[in-house]
């Protein structure tokens, strides 16, 4: 059986400089979560995507999003087969284990609603008829920034709380990018991941990190960075009780990702700010005098972490 620390070998040498989003993506996927990936076009949000899925030996389903995609063309339909003079059920994509949701901001709200079922419950609704995903299922979206006034439509509150993690993709360093040109100049695009993991292997991975033991002082600990979001005088929208939720659950899999069978505060730093800040809202005064990020570093500062002498 292909081991995680192998896994995560095959992702890195594909694409160079990702090694942390990898790892967030690999936990979302462990977790059964959704990965929103937004950066400046060119950075390579769908190459991470499409080579993270290409690595696990799953189904694979792309859908490019405008504002002419329907629910329908997501989700599925029921037609009339008139040869058959029965009603017909057309799976969509999202009958798939990893799904990319390309540029989702440029579809509708009516449309970006239709993942909401998917995304939570792990099952699609057509005509009545309730059907289940496949297990593992996880949506990788992306989204463009720069663009928020040019057709696009921004998603709410409620789609972004579905996300597991929203990574911001910077761009690389020097070294990096020329190592990109080296081995990207005559093939760019190129996919370089094979499929060596299958359901099953991601399937018992997720059962061990589900075993990793996380004290009820870092339980605590999170909790009270939560509550403390809610109380901000700068946040007019603090972490729900899914947010507090995801951040346990990323916790965990952070430490089983280091090769522990427990938790520390540090593993809760290291994964709070994808979990937590598109989450969370500015208020009118916060977003005039301060940036999302010091908010919540204030809030993590001055919350005393557990001992690891306790953990």
């Amino acid at each position: 059986m292909t081991t995680i620390k192998e896994f995560r070998a095959e992702l890195n040498q594909a694409v160079i400089g990702r090694e942390k989003e990898f790892d967030l993506m690999l936990i979302a996927l462990l977790q059964q979560g959704h990965v929103l990936l937004e950066s400046v076009p060119g950075s390579g949000k769908t190459m991470m995507a499409k080579s993270f899925a290409n690595a696990f030996k799953g189904n694979f389903k792309r859908v490019q999003f405008t504002p002419d995609v329907l629910p329908s063309d997501v989700t599925g339909i029921r037609y009339f087969n008139p040869q058959s003079q029965e009603f017909v059920l057309k799976a969509g994509p999202i009958q798939t284990n990893i799904l990319l949701a390309d540029e989702i901001n440029r579809a509708t709200p009516r449309t970006q609603s239709s993942l909401l079922e998917s995304m939570e419950e792990k099952q699609v609704t057509i005509d009545g008829e309730t059907l289940a995903l496949p297990n593992p299922f996880m949506v990788i979206a992306t989204q463009n920034p720069i663009e928020s006034q040019q057709g696009t439509f921004p998603l709410p509150a409620a789609q972004l709380d579905r996300f597991l993690f929203k990574l911001t993709i910077d761009y690389p360093t020097f070294e990096e990018e020329h190592e990109i040109l080296r081995q990207y100049g005559n093939k760019p695009g190129e996919i370089k991941t094979s499929g060596i993991v299958d359901a099953d292997t991601v399937k018992q991975w997720a059962s061990e990190a589900g075993q990793v033991n996380v004290h009820e002082d870092i339980e605590r600990y999170i909790l009270k960075i939560v509550r403390a979001t809610r109380e901000h005088p700068f946040l007019d929208l603090g972490l729900s009780s899914r947010a507090a939720l995801a951040i346990l659950q990323a916790t965990r899999a952070y430490a089983y990702l280091q090769g522990r069978d427990y938790a520390t505060p540090d593993d809760v730093k290291a994964i709070l700010p994808p979990a937590a800040l598109h989450r969370m809202e500015l208020s009118t005064e916060g977003v005039l005098t301060k940036k999302i990020e010091d908010v919540l570093n204030e809030i993590t500062k001055s919350i005393t972490a557990p001992l690891e002498a306790t953990v």
